[in-house]
């Protein structure tokens, strides 16, 4: 009997001794060094103005609760050390200034893409994460910062999923928000900067509010970890951004039922000329632009109500509230559609061979221009991109994101929505019979669902009929159409996004332009450092360096490749012999630049 007891005390001091050292690296995640650049260019892409709108402008997400000076006030788990200062942040990826200040756009001096956001007849400041958060970009060569406007970020920036390897903003995030709760001599010192005169009295609702934000921020941590939601690491720069969007809206607004596993994470694409296209959304799913950034802001933490206090489904025009601020996300289109791409800046990154890059120029035209060149019109008061989809059995470039938007169904019943209710929305194309709200897709559901919350943040932002058609962009419905393909974008700034494919899997534009057995199997990810010979980040190993791995599900690096053998599968043209390689990479850095004039 006492070796039975002697070994359930060894058993617990072990399991003890597991958790002690799991907690450890949740609460110290393991994260690259990071040095402010000796100065950050700005590319003339537009103005200043137009950049701190973009920046700072708030969409109506609320980070599961978390306020504004919460936020700023956080300390890290085991050192009073603020978890808000740009040097800690910028360790995630997230891009700050050297030197930088607050501003009255900034006040907390946070990151680009982090802002505050309040609701109509609220006291409460919520911390607002952005499209800029996403959709900024930044390259480093011998000290130097080029931001890159509209460009891909390469923070870590969703998961709240444990591991001892750590380095993502979400975990360490719950970790400050749990350490600062947990332990009473950091919540006396939270509380005292948050309240300062205020702390007598409402020191007791700061608690009780605090805990109903810390609760939601673990239930979403234990549910995508106990339901292995999100099995291939996102990484740097990347997010299953139409998984966790469904998982969101269907699984945790509806039901349990509708989580589906999110396996193929997505690289954050640039937002230059997007406006022009004819489908807006990144994988051709949507046509709209203000449904296309609803159901972004809906996926990044916008609230939404699809039920009463009773559990009942809500009901005509009680539907369905959110707090998505439908002004300022126009605002933030009106002010990307100002957006140039990126001009290669030769005496930052070096001059252009420019006859090289005229050899260059007959290359594209000959093996890359039947695909990554539109065909134009013009539209209602623009001009229309229409970008070619490559069916994956063509591309062959990793099929996940692409099957699982076309094969993934969830179950929409308890929303009880009415087909003539969906009828009168304006989604295109109409239903032609009864809609089987048991099977929706995601790319259906999420079409009708932003319709819904649509209509009603218009009427609470008191849009009138004739600012509808300018507010939904260019008076396009909703349109919605899956596909099992990738869009071909145009590649005017390419040179300044990479890494590249759909998933992120090739680091450089050289390895994009070589047969899939010449590319790299593992590189590391996570650093700004760029190569402007190769035209793509460096990927030898560093400290706490994210090691890429293409041969997990959703990582895979294939596809897209010019070799010998018959066009399709993967194959997309002939073989090209290094110097047309380089010949290719030297006209994509001028390519739709002021420099493309100079070629000889």
């Amino acid at each position: 009997m006492h070796l039975f007891f002697r070994l359930l005390i060894l058993i617990a001091l072990l399991l003890g001794l597991v958790i002690a050292v799991v907690l450890y690296y949740v609460a110290n995640p393991k994260l690259p060094a990071w040095s402010p650049a000796q100065q950050v260019h700005y590319l003339e892409q537009w103005s200043a103005a137009d950049r701190d709108t973009y920046y700072f402008t708030p969409q109506g997400t609320q980070v599961k609760g978390l306020r504004y000076d919460w936020f700023t006030a956080l300390e890290l788990p085991f050192s009073q050390q603020r978890f808000a200062t740009p040097e800690y942040l910028a360790r995630f990826g997230f891009l700050v200034d050297p030197g930088q200040a607050p501003t009255p756009n900034n006040p907390g001096n946070l990151p680009a893409g982090f802002t505050r956001h309040q609701n109509a007849g609220s006291p409460d400041v919520f911390l607002d994460i952005t499209c800029a958060a996403c959709h900024t970009g930044e390259l480093r060569f011998k000290g130097q910062a080029l931001r890159i406007d509209g460009g891909s970020a390469q923070h870590v920036l969703p998961s709240s999923v444990p591991t001892l390897k750590g380095g993502s903003f979400g975990q360490a995030l719950v970790a400050s928000l749990a350490s600062t709760y947990y332990n009473p001599w950091k919540f006396e010192r939270f509380a005292r900067n948050v309240l300062g005169q205020d702390y007598e009295t409402r020191h007791q609702q700061l608690r009780k509010d605090f805990k109903s934000s810390l609760d939601t921020f673990l239930k979403v941590a234990w549910n995508d970890t106990h339901r292995g939601l999100y099995p291939t690491e996102e990484g740097p720069g990347r997010t299953d951004a139409f998984g966790r969007i469904a998982n969101a809206s269907f699984g945790d607004a509806i039901s349990p039922d509708n989580y589906r596993v999110a396996n193929a994470p997505v690289d954050y694409p640039q937002l230059w000329d997007m406006w022009t296209f004819e489908w807006v959304q990144w994988n051709g799913s949507a046509k709209q632009p203000m449904a296309r950034n609803i159901g972004e802001a809906l996926g990044v933490g916008a609230t939404l109500n699809f039920f009463d206090k009773n559990g009942q489904p809500l009901m005509g025009d009680a539907r369905y509230p959110s707090s998505v601020r439908v002004r300022d996300l126009h605002l933030i289109e009106e002010t990307l559609q100002r957006l140039s791409p990126p001009a290669w800046p030769e005496d930052l990154l070096g001059a252009v061979d420019k006859p090289l890059a005229a050899q260059g120029r007959a290359l594209f035209a000959e093996n890359c221009a039947g695909c990554h060149v539109p065909r134009t019109t013009q539209g209602e008061g623009r001009y229309v991109q229409h970008l070619k989809m490559l069916p994956v059995d063509y591309i062959g470039t990793d099929p996940g994101a692409a099957n699982n938007i076309a094969d993934h169904r969830f179950d929409l019943t308890a929303l009880q929505w009415k087909q003539a209710e969906l009828e009168k929305l304006d989604v295109e194309p109409k239903p032609d019979e009864p809609l089987d709200l048991s099977k929706m897709s995601v790319a259906k559901g999420l079409a009708y669902v932003t319709a819904y919350v649509q209509g009603r943040a218009y009427q609470d932002a008191n849009v009138t009929p004739a600012e509808r058609p300018e507010m939904d962009g260019f008076g396009l419905p909703i349109g919605v159409r899956e596909l099992r393909s990738y869009k071909a974008r145009p590649l005017a700034g390419v040179w300044a996004t990479p890494p590249f494919l759909h998933n992120g899997s090739v680091p450089s534009i050289y390895q994009l332009l070589s047969p899939q057995d010449e590319r790299a199997t593992t590189f590391y990810k996570g650093t700004f450092e760029y190569d402007p010979r190769h035209l793509g980040y460096r990927t030898e190993a560093f400290a706490n360096g994210f090691l890429f791995d293409t041969r997990i599900t959703g990582n895979h690096n294939s596809g897209h490749e010019f070799r010998a053998g018959k066009l399709g599968n993967g194959v997309i043209g002939r073989g090209l012999q290094p110097q047309e390689r380089w010949a290719l990479l030297e006209y994509l850095k001028v390519l739709g630049g002021p420099l493309e004039a100079q070629l000889p």
